[in-house]
């Protein structure tokens, strides 16, 4: 029989939104509508789109906002799992300029420090970058 190979996974950007690049030590946090759950806000990367260019324009759409782009933030195995055919991918981010909004796919958003981090109720997907995140965050300002 011949080996099946497994299905590309679609891949999912998100962004670690945090006060600064350099010494980051708040990050914020988006309440989704339809589940109530919190998450690194972003979206799916369509056909042709590098991550940079996905995040941007999720960050536009969801949030009204221009970003300067940091490093990946890379979990254990790369990218973080979503599902068997989504996978997820963070990538820093500061503002440029206005503050976000909630928009229409969120309900609230929220900055949150360090020891805030386990104050509201992440996707599962997200969980686990929650807790890479813990330790790159600065606990002096």
């Amino acid at each position: 029989m011949p080996e099946q190979k497994s299905p590309r996974k679609q891949t999912v950007v998100g962004a670690v939104l945090v006060d600064t690049l350099d010494a980051p030590t708040r990050v914020l946090a988006a309440r989704r509508r339809d589940n109530g759950l919190w998450e690194f806000p972003g979206g799916k990367v369509e056909l042709g789109e590098s991550l940079s260019q996905a995040l941007r324009r999720e960050l536009d759409e969801e949030l009204g906002v221009r970003v300067e782009l940091g490093e990946e933030l890379v979990g254990d195995a790369g990218a973080w799992a979503i599902s068997d055919t989504l996978e997820l991918r963070l990538l820093f981010a500061q503002l440029e300029g206005d503050a976000p909004s909630a928009g229409v796919d969120h309900a609230d958003l929220r900055w949150l420090d360090a020891a805030d981090l386990h104050s509201v109720e992440w996707m599962p997907a997200d969980v686990a970058a929650v807790e890479h995140l813990g330790a790159r965050l600065s606990t002096t300002g």
